[in-house]
Protein backbone atom coordinates (compact mmCIF):
# COMPACT_ATOMS: atom_id res chain seq x y z
CA UNK A 1 0.00 0.00 0.00
CA UNK A 2 1.40 3.53 -0.55
CA UNK A 3 2.59 5.36 2.60
CA UNK A 4 0.03 8.47 1.88
CA UNK A 5 -2.71 6.05 0.57
CA UNK A 6 -5.86 8.28 0.95
CA UNK A 7 -4.43 10.87 2.82
CA UNK A 8 -4.56 14.63 1.73
CA UNK A 9 -1.58 17.11 2.03
CA UNK A 10 -1.12 20.97 1.20
CA UNK A 11 2.16 22.36 0.31
CA UNK A 12 2.64 26.59 -0.03
CA UNK A 13 5.20 27.49 -2.45
CA UNK A 14 4.03 24.44 -4.78
CA UNK A 15 4.39 25.93 -7.90
CA UNK A 16 8.08 24.95 -8.29
CA UNK A 17 11.07 24.04 -6.53
CA UNK A 18 10.85 22.37 -3.37
CA UNK A 19 7.74 22.68 -2.77
CA UNK A 20 6.76 21.14 -6.21
CA UNK A 21 8.86 17.97 -5.84
CA UNK A 22 7.40 17.78 -2.35
CA UNK A 23 3.84 17.44 -4.34
CA UNK A 24 5.23 14.85 -6.85
CA UNK A 25 6.58 12.67 -4.38
CA UNK A 26 3.19 12.92 -2.19
CA UNK A 27 1.11 12.13 -5.04
CA UNK A 28 2.78 9.32 -6.37
CA UNK A 29 2.48 7.84 -2.39
CA UNK A 30 -1.45 7.96 -2.91
CA UNK A 31 -1.96 11.73 -1.43
CA UNK A 32 -4.52 14.09 -2.70
CA UNK A 33 -2.47 17.19 -3.48
CA UNK A 34 -3.51 20.81 -3.29
CA UNK A 35 -0.83 23.18 -3.96
CA UNK A 36 -0.71 26.83 -2.93
CA UNK A 37 1.48 29.42 -4.39
CA UNK A 38 1.30 33.50 -4.56
CA UNK A 39 0.76 32.91 -8.19
CA UNK A 40 -2.62 31.10 -8.75
CA UNK A 41 -2.28 30.50 -12.31
CA UNK A 42 1.17 28.94 -11.56
CA UNK A 43 -0.41 26.93 -8.78
CA UNK A 44 -2.99 25.19 -11.41
CA UNK A 45 -0.37 24.88 -13.94
CA UNK A 46 1.87 22.90 -11.46
CA UNK A 47 -0.94 20.79 -10.53
CA UNK A 48 -1.76 20.21 -14.37
CA UNK A 49 1.60 18.85 -15.06
CA UNK A 50 1.68 16.61 -11.97
CA UNK A 51 -1.86 14.71 -13.48
CA UNK A 52 -4.67 17.36 -13.38
CA UNK A 53 -6.29 14.40 -12.31
CA UNK A 54 -8.77 14.14 -9.13
CA UNK A 55 -6.12 14.06 -6.78
CA UNK A 56 -4.66 17.44 -7.48
CA UNK A 57 -6.23 21.11 -7.15
CA UNK A 58 -3.99 24.18 -7.30
CA UNK A 59 -4.92 27.32 -5.08
CA UNK A 60 -3.99 30.77 -5.03
CA UNK A 61 -2.51 31.82 -1.38
CA UNK A 62 -0.20 34.76 -0.05
CA UNK A 63 1.09 33.00 2.89
CA UNK A 64 1.04 36.55 4.75
CA UNK A 65 -2.79 36.76 4.86
CA UNK A 66 -4.50 34.78 7.52
CA UNK A 67 -7.75 35.02 4.96
CA UNK A 68 -5.51 33.38 2.34
CA UNK A 69 -4.49 30.80 4.54
CA UNK A 70 -8.05 29.91 5.72
CA UNK A 71 -8.91 29.77 2.12
CA UNK A 72 -6.52 27.12 1.03
CA UNK A 73 -6.96 24.68 4.03
CA UNK A 74 -10.96 25.33 3.14
CA UNK A 75 -10.59 24.33 -0.41
CA UNK A 76 -8.86 20.90 0.95
CA UNK A 77 -11.35 20.03 3.06
CA UNK A 78 -13.76 21.05 0.28
CA UNK A 79 -12.07 18.96 -2.64
CA UNK A 80 -10.84 16.03 -0.30
CA UNK A 81 -12.77 15.58 2.98
CA UNK A 82 -9.48 16.77 5.03
CA UNK A 83 -6.35 17.75 5.51
CA UNK A 84 -3.81 15.33 6.98
CA UNK A 85 -0.62 16.54 6.03
CA UNK A 86 0.83 20.27 6.10
CA UNK A 87 3.64 21.30 4.45
CA UNK A 88 4.74 25.08 5.37
CA UNK A 89 6.75 25.65 2.17
CA UNK A 90 6.53 29.35 0.96
CA UNK A 91 10.21 31.54 0.71
CA UNK A 92 11.74 34.65 -0.53
CA UNK A 93 15.04 35.82 -0.12
CA UNK A 94 16.07 39.46 -0.39
CA UNK A 95 20.37 38.59 0.27
CA UNK A 96 21.96 42.08 1.42
CA UNK A 97 24.41 42.78 3.78
CA UNK A 98 23.08 44.22 6.27
CA UNK A 99 24.75 47.69 5.64
CA UNK A 100 22.52 47.74 2.74
CA UNK A 101 19.17 45.61 3.46
CA UNK A 102 16.65 47.94 3.80
CA UNK A 103 13.75 47.28 6.71
CA UNK A 104 11.09 46.47 4.09
CA UNK A 105 13.43 43.67 3.00
CA UNK A 106 14.39 42.62 6.51
CA UNK A 107 10.61 42.50 7.41
CA UNK A 108 9.25 41.09 3.85
CA UNK A 109 11.31 38.03 4.34
CA UNK A 110 10.83 37.38 8.30
CA UNK A 111 6.77 37.67 7.11
CA UNK A 112 6.67 35.06 4.23
CA UNK A 113 8.83 32.65 6.54
CA UNK A 114 8.04 32.95 9.91
CA UNK A 115 4.82 34.61 9.92
CA UNK A 116 3.49 32.51 7.16
CA UNK A 117 4.82 29.66 8.85
CA UNK A 118 2.86 30.47 11.80
CA UNK A 119 -0.04 30.90 10.31
CA UNK A 120 -0.30 27.45 8.30
CA UNK A 121 0.70 25.46 11.57
CA UNK A 122 -2.05 27.48 13.32
CA UNK A 123 -4.54 26.67 11.10
CA UNK A 124 -3.39 22.88 10.09
CA UNK A 125 -3.44 22.25 13.70
CA UNK A 126 -6.60 23.84 14.20
CA UNK A 127 -8.41 21.53 11.40
CA UNK A 128 -6.62 18.68 12.49
CA UNK A 129 -7.56 18.33 16.03
CA UNK A 130 -11.34 18.89 14.93
CA UNK A 131 -11.02 15.86 12.75
CA UNK A 132 -9.70 14.33 15.86
CA UNK A 133 -7.29 11.88 13.30
CA UNK A 134 -4.13 13.74 13.96
CA UNK A 135 -1.84 14.50 11.23
CA UNK A 136 1.66 15.98 10.05
CA UNK A 137 2.73 19.51 10.18
CA UNK A 138 6.52 19.87 8.01
CA UNK A 139 7.66 23.34 8.87
CA UNK A 140 10.98 24.02 5.95
CA UNK A 141 14.13 25.91 7.97
CA UNK A 142 17.19 25.72 6.25
CA UNK A 143 20.66 25.19 7.72
CA UNK A 144 21.01 28.66 7.29
CA UNK A 145 19.04 29.07 10.32
CA UNK A 146 21.48 27.22 12.12
CA UNK A 147 24.77 28.21 10.89
CA UNK A 148 24.06 31.75 9.40
CA UNK A 149 24.83 33.06 6.45
CA UNK A 150 26.61 36.47 5.29
CA UNK A 151 23.97 38.63 3.09
CA UNK A 152 21.44 36.79 5.03
CA UNK A 153 20.09 38.69 8.29
CA UNK A 154 16.51 38.27 7.68
CA UNK A 155 16.65 35.02 6.05
CA UNK A 156 18.96 32.96 8.61
CA UNK A 157 16.78 34.67 11.79
CA UNK A 158 13.40 33.64 9.94
CA UNK A 159 14.74 30.04 9.36
CA UNK A 160 16.12 30.22 13.25
CA UNK A 161 12.80 31.24 14.36
CA UNK A 162 10.72 28.64 12.33
CA UNK A 163 13.01 25.67 14.64
CA UNK A 164 11.76 27.49 17.89
CA UNK A 165 8.08 27.88 16.52
CA UNK A 166 7.89 23.94 15.04
CA UNK A 167 9.09 22.97 18.82
CA UNK A 168 6.82 25.03 20.57
CA UNK A 169 3.99 23.89 18.38
CA UNK A 170 4.78 20.35 18.70
CA UNK A 171 4.36 20.32 22.50
CA UNK A 172 0.92 22.42 22.11
CA UNK A 173 -0.49 19.69 19.36
CA UNK A 174 0.92 16.41 20.55
CA UNK A 175 -1.83 15.72 22.52
CA UNK A 176 -4.16 15.53 19.63
CA UNK A 177 -1.73 13.53 17.67
CA UNK A 178 -0.93 16.19 15.50
CA UNK A 179 2.98 15.91 15.05
CA UNK A 180 4.99 19.21 13.96
CA UNK A 181 8.71 18.86 12.71
CA UNK A 182 11.15 21.00 10.45
CA UNK A 183 13.18 19.82 7.49
CA UNK A 184 16.44 21.96 7.31
CA UNK A 185 18.26 22.17 3.68
CA UNK A 186 21.32 23.20 2.50
CA UNK A 187 22.53 24.59 -0.76
CA UNK A 188 19.65 22.68 -2.35
CA UNK A 189 19.96 23.19 -6.76
CA UNK A 190 16.29 25.45 -6.80
CA UNK A 191 15.38 28.24 -9.28
CA UNK A 192 15.77 30.60 -5.79
CA UNK A 193 19.85 29.01 -5.31
CA UNK A 194 20.79 29.25 -8.95
CA UNK A 195 20.61 33.17 -8.41
CA UNK A 196 23.76 32.70 -6.34
CA UNK A 197 27.12 34.20 -7.84
CA UNK A 198 29.60 31.50 -8.86
CA UNK A 199 31.69 32.98 -5.66
CA UNK A 200 28.66 32.28 -3.28
CA UNK A 201 28.00 28.93 -4.68
CA UNK A 202 31.96 27.89 -4.62
CA UNK A 203 32.39 29.18 -1.07
CA UNK A 204 29.42 27.32 0.46
CA UNK A 205 30.48 23.59 -1.77
CA UNK A 206 33.53 23.78 0.05
CA UNK A 207 31.64 23.04 3.47
CA UNK A 208 29.88 20.46 1.79
CA UNK A 209 31.42 17.05 2.86
CA UNK A 210 29.54 15.09 -0.03
CA UNK A 211 31.08 17.47 -2.35
CA UNK A 212 27.70 18.55 -3.80
CA UNK A 213 24.98 20.10 -3.89
CA UNK A 214 21.67 18.64 -3.34
CA UNK A 215 18.11 17.98 -5.45
CA UNK A 216 15.15 19.33 -4.96
CA UNK A 217 14.12 15.37 -5.05
CA UNK A 218 16.48 14.29 -2.12
CA UNK A 219 14.80 16.92 0.34
CA UNK A 220 11.22 15.62 -0.96
CA UNK A 221 11.99 12.00 0.45
CA UNK A 222 13.19 13.39 3.78
CA UNK A 223 9.57 15.19 3.73
CA UNK A 224 7.78 11.85 2.63
CA UNK A 225 9.25 10.37 5.89
CA UNK A 226 8.06 12.93 7.88
CA UNK A 227 4.49 12.91 6.15
CA UNK A 228 3.96 9.19 6.92
CA UNK A 229 3.81 6.39 9.54
CA UNK A 230 7.50 5.94 9.39
CA UNK A 231 7.94 8.79 11.66
CA UNK A 232 4.51 7.95 13.94
CA UNK A 233 6.87 8.73 17.01
CA UNK A 234 8.87 11.79 16.08
CA UNK A 235 7.97 15.38 16.92
CA UNK A 236 9.71 18.62 17.88
CA UNK A 237 12.74 17.57 15.72
CA UNK A 238 14.61 19.76 12.57
CA UNK A 239 16.57 17.33 10.24
CA UNK A 240 19.21 18.74 8.41
CA UNK A 241 19.76 17.77 4.81
CA UNK A 242 23.02 19.78 3.88
CA UNK A 243 25.08 16.81 2.76
CA UNK A 244 27.01 17.11 5.82
CA UNK A 245 27.58 20.59 6.08
CA UNK A 246 28.51 21.33 9.79
CA UNK A 247 29.04 17.65 11.23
Amino acid sequence: MPLLDGRTAVITGAAQGLGYAIAHAFLAEGANVVLGDIDGAAAAAAAARLGGDERTLGVECNVVSEVHMDRLLAAATSAFGSVDIMVNNAGITRDLTMRKMSLDDFSLVIDVHLKGTWLGTRAAASVMREQGTGGSIINMSSISGKVGNPGQTNYSAAKAGIIGLTKAAAKEVGFAGVRVNALQPGIIETAMTQKLTDEVRSARLADVPLGRFGTPEEVAQVALFLASDMSSYLTGISIEIAGGRNI
